[in-house]
């Protein structure tokens, strides 16, 4: 499936909602965000923090669509951090786009964005160690695995070991 990715817009808020309500039951073990009753509300006041963040150079979110517009899910950067020039990225895909290529090449595209448009020099992929799936998005996409972070991420309450993958700028 042919994919790229844009600036989110405002007017975003109804698809994001949607896609999350899709993808539930894959999103929520691994999101922090991501809970049944997910609303547009939520998507809307998200949206309305990182439009205006891209422009100030703090946030770098990016929708993920197809060639034909239709909205696939999200990726970007963000916990910036200016002094190292390093970021974390992340990324996610609905239920009916995942297992076509979609986030890997997403990953390719912000890492080619991020090194042409940004500073940074380091981009870290924190993975939960038992999603399989998005560590297998990072490998395919180029990143390194370089260990296990113990104790690294809490979901909905709960202390996870997490995986630290790395794209370098060359």
């Amino acid at each position: 499936m042919v994919s790229e990715i844009r600036r989110y817009r405002l007017e975003d808020d109804a698809v994001v909602a949607e896609a999350v309500r899709e993808s539930i039951n894959e999103l929520q073990p691994w999101m922090p965000w991501c809970h049944p009753g997910y609303s547009i509300e939520e998507s809307r006041s998200w949206l309305q923090v990182q439009v205006p963040a891209f422009d100030e150079g703090v946030a770098f979110e990016f929708a993920i669509v197809s060639a034909d517009g239709h909205y696939l899910g999200g990726c970007g950067l963000n916990q910036i951090d200016r002094i190292n020039k390093r970021a974390n990225l992340g990324y996610w895909v609905r239920s009916s786009a995942t297992r076509r290529g979609v986030a890997t090449a997403a990953v390719r595209a912000i890492r080619d964005w991020a090194f042409d448009h940004t500073d940074l020099i380091r981009l870290e992929i924190v993975i939960v160690v038992g999603n399989l799936a998005s560590h297998g998005v990072a490998e395919k996409a180029g990143a390194v695995r370089e260990g296990t972070l113990h104790r690294r991420l809490v979901l909905h309450g709960t202390v996870h070991d997490a995986t630290m993958f790395s794209l370098t700028r060359p």
